[in-house]
């Protein structure tokens, strides 16, 4: 029966990873054997009733004690240095990533492609470009965890996290949810199909369609009565919000936040949180009317809105 050692590397930050832990484990393996062989060494060496000499040796403490601080500490540091750009390139997506939304809920996780494809436990991606998971949870904390990948990002309610990765193999790979979240947790598994583009193209224009995220986000928009205060609404003062998402958002007390997903959600569910300076706190908290799903609909059609025309400064609403 095979057991490999490792799972597959089957993204472009797996052989990193893997090469990174290697060395955490062969230095590690020979500190062990530069201190515990002579340890043994000596046991026996030096046991009770053994001839051996045991007269004091002078030796140079100084030169030792610089040696054996400098050294680890160059060799430490130089890890920590290696280490902390293999996680700030995991942490930070690059560049024009296609964007798919999942949802973790007791026991399953929730797909959304932006062009409106939904699956549940399965995630069809295609090899080559960059997949940024924008994440979050309906209920408990969860973990997705793709072995294969060398990826994992808790999921966690109330609010969206994000987890990148660029697959550089065809074949199904296991999702797991690696946070204990309740009584089936063992059966809340998955998989990851990365197919060639052109099958992956193929595969979205087949079977169940619907309207795009955006689309569907417009809609929710309008049927929210959304739109009744944010286009140039005569009643109620409300700022506009096209070209607001990546923008930097003046707050009431002088601060500055960016209008990321996570500024979006907060301003539906939690309007009173970061009031947008000049504007007064008069939009209703949707907590508990609207579903995680149409949520990151709404957000998506947000990110979908052009600037506004002219020079007009946009401001998120609250």
């Amino acid at each position: 029966m095979k057991f490999p050692l490792f799972p597959d590397e089957a993204s472009t930050v797996a052989g990193q990873t893997d090469f990174l832990y290697l060395t955490l484990v062969g230095i590690s393996v020979l500190v062990m054997i530069v201190v515990f062989l002579p340890i043994m060494y000596f046991l026996f060496k030096y046991r009770r009733g053994r001839k051996a000499d045991r007269r004091p040796v002078e030796l140079p403490e100084m030169p030792i004690e610089i040696t054996w601080t400098v050294i680890p500490l160059i060799i430490f540091i130089g890890l920590f240095v290696w280490s902390a750009r293999v996680y700030s390139m995991i942490e930070r997506p690059p560049p024009g990533a296609m964007e798919i939304n999942v949802v973790g809920k007791q026991w399953m996780w929730k797909i959304q492609h932006p062009e409106g494809k939904r699956e549940i436990n399965e995630l069809h991606v295609p090899m080559g470009p960059v997949i940024e998971l924008t994440m979050t949870s309906q209920d408990v904390i969860h973990s997705f965890f793709v072995p294969e990948f060398r990826v994992k990002q808790d999921v966690v309610p109330g609010r969206y996290s994000t987890l990148w990765f660029k697959a550089s193999k065809l074949g199904r790979f296991h999702i797991f949810c690696s946070q204990y979240c309740g009584t089936h947790h063992s059966a809340m598994t998955g998989q990851v199909i990365v197919m060639p583009p052109a099958e992956y193209e193929e595969w979205l224009a087949h079977g169940e369609t619907g309207p795009t995220l955006a689309q569907s986000g417009e809609q929710l928009y309008r049927e929210l009565g959304c739109s009744g205060c944010h286009e140039n609404s005569t009643i109620v003062r409300a700022p506009p919000l096209r070209g607001i998402f990546g923008q930097p958002v003046p707050l009431q007390g002088g601060q500055f936040v960016v209008a990321d997903e996570g500024y979006i959600r907060d301003s539906i569910l939690l309007p009173a949180k970061d009031i947008a300076a000049g504007y007064t706190n008069d939009m209703p908290s949707f907590q508990g009317h609207i579903s995680e799903d149409q949520l990151l609909e709404l957000v998506a059609y947000i990110k979908s809105l052009g600037p506004a025309a002219g020079p007009t400064t946009t401001q998120e609403a609250k």
